[in-house]
């Protein structure tokens, strides 16, 4: 063989491994072959949280890999979700993330900001959730009733303080929807997650929350937090006794989703494999019964049917973006 042909053949051998037949499927039909990390975007005790971490508890002896859960909290969300937008698209770093996830590109609009990652940085794989949001005040308060609550906080104007996940976040913008349909002004103590909310209010830093059903279930058991009114279409098995925003006459609902996603670019091969085995994670009975101990169930949506209700779900949460404006806290 000339040197001339050597290096056309070593050139077109170096090429093959870059193609779908090379290298790439070489590491799909490996994959996984090391541990899998999870970002958490938000501190521990919110949504991502509790449904990330039995998630990664059944999936491990599935995948016969370690299954990571890296909480990466700041910005109500939007730090992990950078970080998973910058991470290599390998498979090997996935992001769990909820409904926030897709305002922050408007919301960085809103401000004149050039958004740091968009949607289309990320691919959908999974829901696993979607739970209804649930309006809850701690047991240091009078309230009863939605009305109660209502009538005292047009009374105190900006006196009674709520807290959230964040400016923006998931549990910001259905309270935020719910005191511009109510006429109310309420004070904002922002907060790096749904944990950290929560314990505000149980501490009495803040006085109402909008929350996860998952996330405060247990407070709510324990008496140490009531549940006024929830945002979903029907009033929540969890919750039977507690009223829908839709009952009481404001014509709102929001749900807080836990979905998967992993980073654009990463291969077709390896995404099928992702998108196989965490179906396989979640219809589980364990995996059932974990949520279920948390006042949970399991709404599952496959690739398809998820990235088509991420599309129209990012299309309401861009209108309340939209509609709460430049808020400053």
């Amino acid at each position: 063989m000339d040197r001339r042909s050597f290096v056309i053949s070593s050139t077109a051998a170096t090429a093959a491994t870059l193609l779908p037949g090379g290298t790439f499927a070489q590491d799909a039909a490996n994959y996984p072959s090391r541990a899998i990390t999870f970002i958490n975007p938000f501190p521990p005790g919110g949504a991502a949280d509790v449904v990330g971490r039995p998630f990664a508890a059944v999936l491990e002896p599935i995948i016969k890999q370690p299954a990571v859960i890296d909480t990466k909290a700041g910005a109500a969300g939007a730090v992990g979700a950078q970080v998973a937008a910058n991470a290599k698209p390998d498979g090997y770093t996935l992001l769990l993330h909820i409904v926030s996830i897709s305002g922050f590109s408007e919301v960085d609009k809103l401000f004149g900001r050039q958004p740091k990652f968009t949607r289309a940085d990320f691919i959908p794989i999974a829901r696993f959730i979607a739970d209804p949001c649930v309006l809850i005040v701690n047991d240091q308060t009078p309230y009863r009733t939605l009305k109660e609550f209502a009538d005292d906080a047009m009374k105190r104007s900006n006196e009674i303080i709520f807290s959230s996940s964040g400016l923006y976040g998931a549990l910001h913008l259905p309270m935020a929807l719910y005191l511009k349909a109510a006429g109310i002004k309420l004070r904002h103590l922002p907060t790096n997650g749904g944990g950290p909310a929560l314990t505000a209010l149980i501490g009495n830093n803040s006085q109402a929350l909008v929350s996860s059903i998952a996330a405060c279930l247990g407070q709510i058991k324990g008496g140490k937090a009531r549940a006024l009114a929830s945002f979903g279409a029907q009033r929540s098995r969890a919750l039977p006794d507690v009223p829908t925003m839709k009952e009481l006459g404001y014509d709102i609902e929001f749900y807080l989703w836990v979905g998967l996603f992993a980073p654009k670019g990463t291969p077709e091969p390896i995404v099928t494999k992702i998108r196989d085995f965490t179906r396989a994670a979640v219809m589980t009975a364990k995996f059932k019964e974990l949520m279920a101990n948390i006042g949970q169930d399991v709404d599952y949506l496959d690739q398809a049917e998820f990235r088509a209700f991420w599309d129209a779900d990012a299309k309401r949460v861009e209108d309340a973006v939209r509609s709460i404006g430049r808020a400053e806290g």
